[in-house]
Formats: C-alpha cells, structure tokens, sequence
C-alpha cells in the first residue's frame, strides 16, 4: 500500500469585520455603530495524492511569515509524518515564536482523520464527549449597555449561569485600573460566586507586583477559581510568579505566552503555575497540545485549553487532567469575536448559546476535525491566496 503524499498547500488570509465592536489593541469590547476590521487569519488547505484534503481556519493571527518558511518542507512528505514536521519546524522556526506549527499541525490531523474515517479524538485515545464549559467574555465596554460596570459584568453572570455554564471568566477593562478590576471581582463574587467557578484573566495589563497581589488577595476573598496573567511581562518572569504564588492562596493559571511543551516544563519546576494554559494553535497543533497535556500529568498537574474551537474539543477529550472548555470570548450583545460563526457550515457553534442545559459543549463525531468549513464564505472575505506545490 502506497504512502498518501502531499502535492500542494493552499493558504487564503481573511479578515471578517467585527459589527459593534472596537479595540484599543489590547482587547475587543462592545462600541455600538463602530466596526472593527478584526484580526488577519488564516484558512490552510492541504491536497494530497489521495484526493483527500487537511482543513482548518485558523483563528489566531500574526502567524503567515512562519507558515510561508514552513509549507514549502511539507510538499511531497507524508502527511501522516506529523512528528516529523512538528520537529522540523521547530528547528525552522527557531528564532521565531514558533506560532506557525499550530495550524499547519491541525490541518494534517485534520487528514488523518479523514485518511482513518475517525474523528480526531478517537486517534488520539479520548472518550469525553460532553466537556463542561465556562463562559469568558469580551473586555470591559467603554459605553454603557453591555458590560460597562460591575453590575453589568455580575448580570452577565447571571445569565450565563441561567444558561448553564459552570464558570465564569472575568475580562475586565485594558487600563490598568487595579481598584475597578478589584469590584468586578467582589461583585460578580458576591452574585454567583457560590454557585460557579470564577476567574480572572487581567491580560498581563498590571505594571506592578503590588497591582497584581492586590487583585489576587481580591481573589483570595472570592474564593477564585483561578487567577491568569495579571502582570505585563507576559508570565515569562518564573521568579515572580513563584512570589505571587507565595503571597496568595488563589491558583495561578499561566503558560498562554510560553509555547511548546519545554518552557512549559520548565515553568513548572520553577514553581511558576499552578495550572498549564496550552492552546493548539500557539503550542504547535495538537501534537504539541498533547505533548504539554502529558507532561503536566506527569507533574500531576491540570491543563486549561485556550479559546473554543474543534481542535480545542479533540484534544480536551483525550484528556484526563483538563477542567473546563473555554467558550469565548463571550458578550450579552455580540456574537463570540473569537469564532465567527462565518466559517462554518452546518451546525458547529462557538457563541454564547452554543451548550447545552447540562453546561457541556460537545465533542465532533465526524471524520477529522469534524467540521465544514464555509470556504466560499471566506473566499468573500479574503485580502490575499498563496499557493505550495
């Protein structure tokens, strides 16, 4: 039996403009009338000898240069060969973030599982079917309406509680405003915190220590489920969140900013975190994902996923040691920014509705990803089209 080969990879950059919203940079956060020209992603398809192709839209941008040095090295290599390109581009990518792994790794599983007729989770050994999930919004609005106050944000809460979620993720304003970020947490506390489990993610906006141990003793009063990135160098200083760890009961949640499995190791034995963060498309795909999920097993330690997607849902399932589905980011007035529904087809969600009364999301039975993606509709959207043969 003959090897699949690739013969040719297409890539098409897209940008869906996001209807009232704006960005400061930071953050996305509802502006009723203004548009946001949202981020430049990518839509990656894989050909093969076999008549069968490896899809996925990517939903992070910033990552064409890496996959421009990469794509080449794949034409005619086996697509089943995913260690060997996971290696490859690391050793390609190295003065890089090595962001450009993640989408072209998800696509070639995105093969496998068409190439096996198995949905991705069954490859990889996973059995979770219904993952609970919390809801994690969009950042603190500017205007009034949506989520422009502590009572908005503890509101929402309530909603999505009603909803089902079984947690909820405070983003809260990008300024820096220790004392406003502190009410949003004693309010939404105080409204739902003994019925759901409640989290901050500052987005590394703190300047100081000092800011970041006030609102994580804020937490701590809380009973916080866990506390992420609070400070601005990113959670690349293991020192100082080792500190922070010390000086606060709240669990530290880190490692978004840390990519592939080596500094994630090393972040744990540095006593800097007390939950992984790995997400597919910034940890080298789901092979990377994997390999973060193994190792912090073996630290007996729990790994958090980033964002909501179906690479997310595959690799959660093959889990034991992973808590919640991130479904975000999420708005009482918007549709979810970080998964427009604009690229799929059937019934494949991400928005705000999108669990079920049980507070779980469900994993994709079809083969691959086991999603359609509205190709069409992202060809009306696209800025530009590569093409490796």
């Amino acid at each position: 039996m003959s090897s699949p080969v690739i013969t040719k990879i297409e890539i098409t950059q897209y940008r869906i403009p996001y209807k009232d919203t704006a960005t400061t940079g930071i953050g996305i956060y509802y502006e009723p009338g203004s548009s946001t020209g949202g981020p430049k992603l990518l839509g990656i398809q894989i050909m093969t000898n076999e008549g069968i192709a490896g899809e996925y839209i990517s939903i992070a941008p910033g990552t064409l240069p890496q996959i421009d040095a990469i794509a080449p090295a794949l034409i005619g290599k086996n697509p089943l060969e995913r260690e060997w390109f996971y290696d490859t581009a690391k050793v390609v990518l190295r003065k890089q973030d090595k962001m450009g792994i993640g989408p072209m790794d998800i696509a070639l599983w995105d093969f496998a599982g068409k190439y096996y007729q198995e949905p991705i989770y069954r490859l990889l050994g996973g059995h979770r079917k219904k993952l609970p999930a919390y809801a994690s919004t969009l950042h603190g609005d500017k205007s009034k309406g949506g989520l422009s106050s502590p009572e908005e944000f503890a509101d929402f809460a309530e909603q999505c509680m009603e909803l089902g979620y079984k947690g909820f993720k405070i983003h809260g304003w990008d300024d820096g405003d220790v004392e406003r970020e502190i009410s949003i947490i004693n309010e939404v506390g105080s409204r739902v915190g003994d019925k759901m489990a409640l989290m901050t993610d500052p987005c590394c906006i703190f300047n100081t220590y000092a800011d970041a141990l006030k609102v994580g003793r804020a937490c701590d009063d809380q009973n916080f489920f866990w506390y992420e990135d609070p400070m601005k160098d990113g959670g690349v200083s293991f020192f100082i969140y080792r500190k922070l760890r010390q000086a606060i009961k709240t669990p530290i949640l880190q490692g978004e900013h840390l990519h592939l499995v080596e500094p994630h190791v090393d972040m744990a034995i540095a006593e800097a975190t007390d939950f992984f963060r790995a997400d597919p498309e910034y940890d080298g795909g789901i092979t990377g994902t994997m390999k973060i999920a193994h190792a912090a097993e073996g630290f007996g330690m729990d790994v958090e996923l980033h964002i909501a997607g179906p690479a997310q849902r595959h690799c959660m399932a093959a889990m034991r040691n992973s808590n919640f589905y991130e479904m975000g980011l999420v708005h009482p007035k918007v549709p979810n920014p970080a998964s427009p529904s604009e690229i799929y087809l059937g019934e494949y969600s991400d928005q705000l509705e999108a669990i079920g009364k049980d507070g779980c999301v469900d994993v994709p039975e079809g083969p691959g990803l086991g999603v359609e993606y509205n190709w069409k509709g992202i060809k009306k959207y696209a800025i530009a089209e590569f093409t490796y043969d």
